[in-house]
């Protein structure tokens, strides 16, 4: 066979598998949308999208605590669930702190009124309630401190059963509606009041 023969035969070759991909679109596109879609971690899923929050801008600003507290003995969390705010006080008044948040994704999964810390546990383990278990049965049972656990790095324990506020990971949550009740920071803003609130700290969600 002559160079020339083969350079001929390997022109169509070439010419005949272009026009088979260009006959089959839809196979190339597939293929595309394959090689190019998303895998979401079913426990940190991207947040829903939602329209603007109007009111945040505006909301979210230093507060007075006197409207929300007679006392501020051990300190004081409040956390304003339409700025997705937190903030705190010290008991001697020299410290305040604003955090943004994430909230509750529902309003059935939302709590309000008066609470307290009872417990701080630094590198938090977690576990899905057993609603969350129900309504996901594929979790799995416990997750252990790390960068996959949904608690982040510092968990603040609240006397309300299950109702924590605590880091996270998946910094997208932030200033959303994004939690399944729990009040979320991002890590370094957990560590830090981590480090100033105490246990018998008064929490306020309106």
């Amino acid at each position: 066979m002559t160079n020339q023969t083969f350079k001929s035969l390997s022109r169509r070759r070439f010419l005949a598998a272009t026009g088979a991909v260009l006959a089959s679109p839809a196979l190339a596109q597939d293929e595309t949308a394959d090689a190019e879609a998303p895998v979401y971690d079913p426990l940190r899923p991207p947040p829903e999208p939602e329209p603007p929050v109007t009111r945040n801008i505006s909301a979210f600003r230093s507060k007075d605590w006197r409207p929300y507290f007679d006392h501020l003995k051990r300190g004081a969390i409040l956390v304003d669930l339409d700025s997705r705010a937190l903030h705190y006080w010290s008991e001697d008044e020299t410290t305040y702190k604003l955090f943004p948040s994430s909230v509750p994704l529902t309003e059935d999964l939302t709590r309000r009124g008066r609470t307290e810390i009872i417990r701080k546990v630094e590198g938090p383990g977690w576990a899905p309630t057993p609603s969350m278990r129900k309504r996901n049965p594929e979790w799995p049972e416990y997750i252990p401190p790390g960068p996959d656990n949904p608690l982040g790095t510092h968990a603040l324990y609240l006397s309300w059963q299950y109702y924590r506020i605590h880091g996270t990971h998946d910094t997208r949550k932030i200033g959303r509606r994004s939690s399944n009740g729990c009040i979320g920071l991002y890590n370094e803003h957990i560590e830090e009041l981590f480090g100033l609130a105490k246990v018998g700290t008064q929490v306020l969600l309106i």
